[in-house]
């Protein structure tokens, strides 16, 4: 049990700094407000609490989220990453390849929970 406060508690932190970086995004109404959410799902971890119906929503529009923003080259977009040196976004190719791994992040981190919730 104490792995699983670990856990939730680097995320919440994360998360936070996910949220805080996205002040300079086009729509940051929109990105705080799902890391908010991810932050409040991993509170509720480090208590133990899962409810099913939510986390299930979360996790499902997460993934669905991540695969409509989908790059259509991964490779593509990282080496434009890496070309770039910096984390300005210079395209929209590069943005939606940032929002589509911060929504399959959020779905990673909150699936352990969904599984735990679905067992009880």
């Amino acid at each position: 049990m104490k792995f699983w406060k670990y856990f939730y508690g680097f995320w919440i932190i994360a998360f936070a700094l996910f949220s805080y970086w996205q002040f300079n995004d086009p729509d940051p109404e929109v990105w705080v407000s799902i890391y908010a959410v991810a932050i409040i799902f991993c509170l509720m971890g480090i208590r133990g609490i899962f409810p099913r119906y939510p986390l299930t929503i979360v996790v499902v529009a997460c993934l669905v989220g991540a695969v409509y923003f989908w790059p259509e080259s991964v490779s593509g977009w990282i080496g434009q990453e890496i070309e770039q040196g910096d984390l300005t976004m210079k395209t929209p190719e590069m943005e939606e390849g940032r929002e589509s791994f911060g929504l399959f992040i959020v779905a990673l981190v909150m699936l352990p929970g969904l599984i735990r919730s679905w067992k009880k």
